[in-house]
């Protein structure tokens, strides 16, 4: 290979002695030489060719380009500063370098030489440098060059997983910088060895799959190499090498050599028995020949639906009493190999058989490993002694193959209670008129008694009544009407009473109840009333409306008529307005202002009246915009000055008279008991009627003093004025009636707030100590009563003392 080198090199060189030959004489191409250099590493082949940009010579140098070369050649091309203003058609194009990484050897190391030839400048003094990533940008220094020779030098070993590329740019000018070459780009590619083992992305993997999985691929392990992914050096391959625990076979899982794909390679995994599995795996580069690193995949077994549930007892014999609903019958516990928690683990129940009925339901307990039954509907042991269930036990999630199932047998004897009579039907409506006599029969209402295995008797009683309009006969069951029943005292005109059937059972006699709903019928027993009790109006051009009120139904009230009575028809008038259900009140004359009692006499539909008494304050204005003068004790405001002043002359000479007649001296002879013996409590009040020889004028103003220290405390015994008076029935024209009109009239009279006594507020106060009437000794109190206990009245303060020592034991 080398004579054939040497032998190609002299055809080149004789070939550019003839082109240079032929051009020598043109004093143009001096100006634009170029070299063209190639240099070997080891300096033992060199050709050097100065051409110009002829269209002959640049075929002649691109023939000598497509000539065979040494591999190890560089080929560095330098333009003089002239000849960068010329066209050029064509350049060489400097292939890239190669160095392999991690050399081992001396440094710096030389790579190769630049040699660049400027137009008279001699080579010696042209000067060389680089620039670029690794000479004078980071990372600096990697490469440097003879700044006098042209040799490039490396520093250190490379590494390709750090930097794999560098670009350099080498260029050459005369020491005086007055001439230059073109810079040309130089390309340093670093090449890859095996100097990096795979690594796994994680270390453990960690993997889960069913203890019922075959065939099935379930995690993927992953190694990288940091070397060249296009070379075998990165091509990695994995490989199991063992597997924890060995059970039941030592290959249960396989793994992808490509992929790292792990797989269920044989079926029989058991999660009761082995949970876990450990696998050691190697990954090699090299497709499995290099460089190796082992790492671990852990593989828990997930739990798989592979037993079944069993009832701990499958047989019971249970008693239930009838008709409860909510009762618990049984709970049925089972036990269940699968993972604790799991949906293969807890339980679903289901009554199969011995339910047509829908009485009972099983459902899931808290510890989900028990079946709870309880009744949903009451058992009835006259209809149903006894059931018998079928209960099935599964679980949440289904069985990974065909499993037996477990079942339960539940004997459900029914105990018989004793039932409280049923009303038939359970609420009663029945329609009768208000205002019926008493002892009037409304009918009967009944029980049975379900218990139809033994012989009782039934009572009735009343259980609510609210009004007490009620009375039932404790044998029949017959309602009859205890007291007048009346439509407008209840809502909707419905009177709701619950009605008691009780039997006589010796250990625990049971009670049902009925509800009885009389719609009472509507009579004419309410006169229309006008809702104002008082009235303001003006006295000239005014009219107010008053609404009126009728408690019977649309039958017996509206439309309403109207009649003033007495006084009233001088000075007003009253007309009803169009709908018949309002009063229309006007003055017939100018009235001064003031109070007057209007009284109104108005008629329902049936012509039951009543009189109504309104408070009409009239004012001196005129239509609606009512404006009343203010009044002083009755007396208006504008009454002249004179008159108050003379009215102030009258008080002053009336006071003036009463100081004098206070200051007329009275004489005390003695008081009417001994000092010693004053032992008044609190007020002791006596009339003095006149006459005899005590006949004294007795200052009496100590028995008011208690209520002179109160004077925020008054007496109100005065009648209710905003409670309405209640409403009388008229005189019935049947006889037969009039018992029922004074039982009512009687009983409205008793509840009757406007009568006398008033329920007012009644004052009484502490007058205090001392009293000069005599002791109350004479009267022997304490000869009687010696069988009572009088000691507690010691403790009752001083207003008890005397009584204390005349009952208390005392001499007295």
């Amino acid at each position: 290979m080398e004579v054939a080198g040497v032998v190609w090199f002299g055809v080149i060189t004789f070939l550019c002695q003839v082109f240079s030959c032929a051009f020598a004489d043109d004093p143009s191409s001096k100006a634009d030489k170029r070299a063209v250099i190639f240099s070997s590493n080891d300096g033992s082949t060199r050709a050097e060719h100065v051409y110009s940009h002829d269209n002959h010579m640049d075929t002649a140098v691109n023939a000598a380009s497509q000539l065979e070369t040494p591999s190890d050649l560089r080929i560095v091309e330098f333009l003089s500063s002239s000849a960068r203003q010329r066209r050029r058609k064509r350049e060489w194009v400097i292939p890239p370098y190669s160095i392999p990484e991690n050399e081992r050897g001396s440094f710096p190391k030389k790579l190769f030489q630049l040699k660049a030839k400027l137009y008279s400048v001699p080579d010696e003094e042209i000067v060389y440098s680089i620039t670029g990533e690794g000479a004078d940008q980071p990372p600096v220094r990697i490469f440097t060059i003879d700044k006098k020779t042209g040799n490039l030098f490396v520093t250190q070993p490379l590494d390709r997983e750090k930097k794999d590329l560098y670009k350099l740019k080498a260029c050459a000018i005369s020491e005086d910088g007055k001439k230059e070459a073109s810079p040309t780009n130089l390309t340093i590619i670093v090449t890859d060895q095996n100097d990096n083992k795979p690594e796994f992305t994680e270390n453990p993997f960690n993997g889960q799959v069913s203890e019922a999985s075959k065939d099935h691929e379930f995690m993927t392990v992953t190694a990288t190499d940091a070397d060249d992914s296009e070379t075998d050096n990165a091509m990695v391959r994995y490989t199991l090498v063992s597997q924890e625990p060995k059970f039941p076979k030592p290959n249960m899982f396989e793994i992808n050599t490509s992929t790292g794909t792990i797989r269920v390679r044989e079926p029989g995994m058991d999660r009761e028995q082995w949970p876990r599995y450990t696998l050691l795996i190697v990954a090699a580069d090299m497709e499995g020949e290099g460089l190796a690193t082992t790492g671990t995949a852990v593989i828990i077994i997930t739990d798989s639906n592979d037993n079944p549930p069993q009832f701990e007892q499958t047989s019971h014999i249970i008693s239930v009493p009838e008709n409860k609903v909510g009762a618990v019958v049984a709970k049925l516990t089972v036990t269940d190999g699968d993972e604790v928690g799991s949906p293969a683990w807890s339980t679903k129940y289901r009554i199969i058989s011995g339910d047509k009925g829908g009485f009972f339901n099983v459902s899931t307990g808290p510890s989900q490993l028990e079946g709870i039954i309880t009744t949903v509907k009451p058992l009835d042991f006259e209809k149903n002694k006894q059931y018998i269930l079928l209960v099935i036990v599964e679980n949440d999630e289904p069985f990974v193959s065909s499993l037996t199932t477990s079942t339960a047998t539940v004997m459900v004897n029914v105990e018989d209670v004793n039932e409280p009579p049923k009303f038939n039907p359970k609420e009663k409506v029945i329609s009768r008129h208000e205002n019926l006599p008493v002892d009037t029969e409304l009918g009967a209402y009944t029980a049975t008694d379900p218990d139809t295995g033994k012989s009782q008797k039934i009572t009735y009683k009343i259980g609510n009544d609210p009004a007490d309009w009620l009375s039932v006969n404790q044998d029949t069951g017959m309602i009859k009407v205890k007291s007048i029943m009346d439509r407008e005292s209840v809502k909707d005109g419905k009177y709701r009473a619950i009605i008691l059937a009780v039997d006589d059972d010796d250990e625990n006699p049971a009670t049902g109840t009925g509800t009885l709903v009389i719609e009472l019928e509507d009579v004419n027993d309410n006169a229309p009333i006008i809702n104002e009790g008082s009235i303001e109006i003006c006295n000239r051009e005014a009219t107010v409306l008053l609404s009126i009120t009728d408690k019977d139904g649309a039958l017996y009230a509206a439309p309403f008529s109207v009649e003033p009575q007495g006084d009233t028809k001088k000075n007003w008038t009253a007309r009803m307005n169009e709908t018949k259900t309002g009063i229309l009140l006007t003055l017939n004359s100018v009235l001064e202002q003031g109070n007057y009692n209007v009284v109104l006499r108005v008629y329902d539909t049936n012509n039951m009246y009543q009189d109504n008494s309104i408070q009409a304050t009239v004012c001196d204005c005129k239509g609606d915009e009512f404006l009343c003068k203010k009044m002083m004790a009755g007396i208006p405001l504008s009454l002249s000055l004179g008159t108050l002043a003379a009215i102030l002359a009258l008080l002053l000479f009336l006071l003036l008279l009463l100081l004098l007649m206070r200051r007329k001296p009275s004489s005390i002879k003695k008081p009417l008991l001994p000092e010693e013996d004053d032992i008044r409590d609190n007020v002791c009040c006596y009339d003095e009627e006149g006459g005899g020889e005590n006949d004294q004028n007795y200052d009496l103003s100590v028995l008011h003093r208690g209520l002179d220290n109160r004077p925020e405390v008054f007496r109100n015994d005065v009648a209710p004025i905003f409670l309405p008076a209640p409403q009388y029935r008229p005189r019935p024209a049947n006889p037969e009636e009039i018992a029922t009109f004074i039982d009512y009239n009687l009983k409205t009279a008793d509840e009757d707030p406007t009568a006398p006594p008033y329920d007012s507020l009644l004052v009484f106060d502490y007058e205090g100590g001392g009293s000069d009437a005599g002791s109350l000794s004479s009267l022997n109190s304490s000869s009687s009563g010696h069988d009572q206990d009088y000691d507690f009245l010691n403790e009752w303060g001083p207003r008890f003392k005397k009584l204390a020592d005349m009952y208390g034991g005392g001499e007295n």
